[in-house]
């Protein structure tokens, strides 16, 4: 289930990330091992985090995943390993909250990307997903929540 989408514009955050790109069947095997490097990275660093940590999807493809794995920072990271500095950049965004397993998340970008076109806008070609509440603070997948943005260019 989503909330009702809004239009919001975000500011750019300074983040941490990493850049994987992996055929669309693998992204479950690289995204925790991508999240751990980069929490350890920015754990070393003593950077405090300035939010819950998100995926930033650059590139729409059906076969492939090229995105960041990312963690908002209070201060820009020295690039160590696979991890660099980067950012989630300003832009006039469609957001709404998912709530439930990450398994419905095709279905929650699908209500989206409808509600985009039925308010006559025209989406951007990224988008980014903030995990709030996922199965680290809860095995109960009903309670994960994960807020959903997508820019829009008119």
């Amino acid at each position: 289930m989503i909330e009702p989408p809004k239009i919001v514009k975000t500011s750019a955050q300074l983040a941490a990330i990493i850049r994987i790109t992996v055929p669309r069947e693998e992204i479950r095997s690289v995204m925790g091992p991508g999240l751990s490097d980069l929490q350890a990275a920015v754990a070393a660093q003593g950077i405090p985090n300035a939010g819950a940590w998100f995926t930033h999807h650059l590139r729409m493809d059906p076969g492939v995943f090229d995105f960041e794995i990312g963690i908002p920072v209070s201060r820009r990271l020295s690039a160590t390993g696979r991890a660099r500095p980067g950012e989630l950049p300003a832009a006039t965004v469609v957001r709404t909250v998912f709530h439930g397993d990450y398994e419905g998340l095709g279905s929650a970008w699908q209500q989206v990307d409808a509600w985009i076109v039925a308010n006559g806008h025209t989406p951007g070609p990224d988008l980014w997903e903030v995990y709030s509440v996922g199965p680290e603070s809860t095995s109960n997948p009903a309670d994960w929540r994960t807020e959903l943005n997508k820019p829009i260019l008119s």
